[in-house]
């Protein structure tokens, strides 16, 4: 494991792995402690705050343009920044079951799943985990 791929990757890029990287440990974080209070709220302010430089980062980044310059990809940032939204609209009308869903789905799929396919080969991710 090394740092250097994504070291010597644009500013964009590390921006965003960081990002996504500190909201991935967090969300465990967030995940195993006691819900409720100021505790919670101010991790998941800070956590809400990653997830979204982590989706629109995203969109400074341009790989097998679909439609307009964008990807599947791009469409999935959107959709996670409408849903942290949600999410953080439900915790303010205490509608907690909504908003526990919402957001370990964003966490599962948005974040755990997504990244995992930057684990592919020829992704930064790849050359920064497995070398090469």
């Amino acid at each position: 494991m090394s740092l250097a791929p994504l070291l010597a990757a644009p500013t964009l890029v590390q921006v965003h792995a960081f990002a996504a990287i500190a909201a991935l440990l967090l969300g465990v974080f967030q995940l195993r402690r006691p819900k409720g209070g100021g505790g919670h709220r101010l991790v998941g302010w800070i956590w809400v705050s990653l997830m979204l430089i982590v989706a629109i980062s995203s969109f400074g980044f341009v790989y097998d343009p679909l439609i307009a310059g964008f990807s599947w990809i791009h469409g999935l940032s959107a959709f996670t920044v409408v849903m942290v939204t949600m999410g953080v609209v439900e915790a303010r009308r205490q509608r907690v079951a909504a908003h526990r869903t919402t957001m370990i789905m964003l966490f599962w799929f948005a974040l755990v799943l997504t990244g995992a396919f930057t684990l592919l080969p020829g992704r930064i991710m790849h050359a920064v985990v497995f070398g090469g």
